[in-house]
């Protein structure tokens, strides 16, 4: 008795550990119905139906030793009367005298007795397994636990299984509308999307970010003596210039307006965030400055003034919900993208200004000029600014 039972036991561990990293339902089903058919000795086939109406999109036919081809159970066992009775009873049942197999060469295989168990999850038939085993024999005691056994753990592994196809199903629908919308979404979150569609779901975090914004100086004195696709020319082929530079620095960009930016730095730690938007910052002036020398004399000059600040943001979806429509976007909420944006408001002349905890990662790095307290739009209290090019006044902060 001892020896059965541990017999039970190796058979459970066995199935477990050669199901656990099969992904695809046939692979599991197959495994299923090869382990079954070496310890029932008897066994023609073992056989498995789905009862989920969605079975036949994550299923394909497998190879049936009773037809000698790919068959698919879903339409094979249905009409079997073991199946159909142990469906309509929910319990395990025997038919001692089973129809021959009619092949599709017309010949017909004599089977013995069938055996049909329904697989549960919870209260729910979810499948049923049925064994057909030679004729003139008999199934044993042990082969019908071993059966039993087999069909407790197969409910949860196909369920999970199911699961798993959904999520990738999920996965495919998001990645296809997002590769429609590629030039609109950022690329971070695009990855972010593709690992975990439950993102849009999900409520914004608390995150360390360094925001980046840039505002065109002199664009309205440029709209107001050019016309107005030709600035947008312009405005298009300039901005175009920098987007490489933001990509190398691991920007992404999360807004435009007209003639400004909005970038965000968040895939890294806090210092690495700051360290990476003055690089682009630096990249997008010398990109400004080429931009400069191939325009028309008469259009003049166009300078770009930057804007960085570091800290923590609310950082993730925001929903504009309407009666008749949703707007989502992805972005960094908070003091830190304020005082960013006011920050470029600010800036004169192309220059390049960041706040206090953006020049505390980035103390030592390059000479940075403090300009001292500075009252922000729209912000209570003075900020400490800095800038990364210029101070008549000051010295470079060590």
């Amino acid at each position: 008795m001892d020896r059965y039972y541990k017999e039970r036991f190796h058979a459970q561990q066995n199935l477990i550990r050669k199901t656990a990293p099969l992904m695809e339902v046939n692979e599991i089903i197959e495994k299923v119905r090869e382990e079954l058919r070496k310890i029932i000795p008897n066994a023609m086939e073992v056989c498995i139906l789905l009862l989920d109406p969605e079975a036949g999109n994550y299923t394909s036919p497998l190879q049936c030793a009773l037809y000698e081809q790919p068959v698919n159970c879903q339409s094979c066992k249905r009409n079997r009367p073991a199946v159909q009775k142990a469906i309509q009873k929910k319990k395990a049942v025997v038919v001692s005298q089973s129809e021959p197999v009619r092949r599709m060469d017309n010949s017909l295989v004599a089977v013995g007795s069938e055996y049909a168990m329904p697989v549960f999850v919870e209260d729910r038939v979810l499948a049923t397994i049925s064994v057909v085993i030679q004729p003139l024999t008999r199934y044993t005691r042990r082969d019908f636990f071993l059966i039993r056994d087999f069909a407790d753990i197969l409910g949860n592994i196909i369920l999970n299984a199911k699961r798993q196809w959904e999520i990738t199903q999920d996965k495919i629908r998001i990645s296809r509308k997002l590769n429609h919308l590629t030039p609109f979404v950022p690329g971070s979150v695009r990855h972010m999307v593709d690992k975990n569609p439950e993102l849009l779901t999900l409520e914004k975090e608390r995150k360390e970010v360094t925001i980046l914004f840039l505002d065109l100086e002199g664009y309205t004195s440029l709209s107001s003596r050019w016309p107005e696709t030709q600035v947008n020319a312009i405005i298009e082929k300039m901005f175009s210039s920098f987007v490489d530079p933001i990509h190398r620095s691991q920007g992404d960009i999360n807004e435009t307006a007209g003639d400004a930016l909005m970038i965000i730095f968040k895939d890294h730690d806090a210092k690495t965030n700051a360290i990476n938007a003055v690089k682009a910052a630096f990249e997008i002036v010398d990109q400004n400055r080429a931009f400069n020398l191939s325009l028309d004399p008469e259009i003049g000059a166009i300078d770009v003034n930057i804007g960085i600040n570091s800290g923590s943001a609310l950082v993730g979806m925001s929903r504009f919900k309407g009666l008749l429509h949703t707007r989502m976007t992805f972005t960094a909420t908070g003091r830190v993208t304020n005082i960013a944006a006011r920050l470029s408001d600010h800036a004169k002349l192309g220059d390049i200004l960041i706040g206090e905890e953006t020049q505390k990662m980035v103390a030592g790095l390059l000479p940075v000029y403090p300009l001292g307290p500075v009252s922000l739009k729209g912000v209570k209290d003075p900020v400490l600014v800095f800038s990364l090019l210029r101070s008549p006044e000051s010295k470079p902060v060590k």
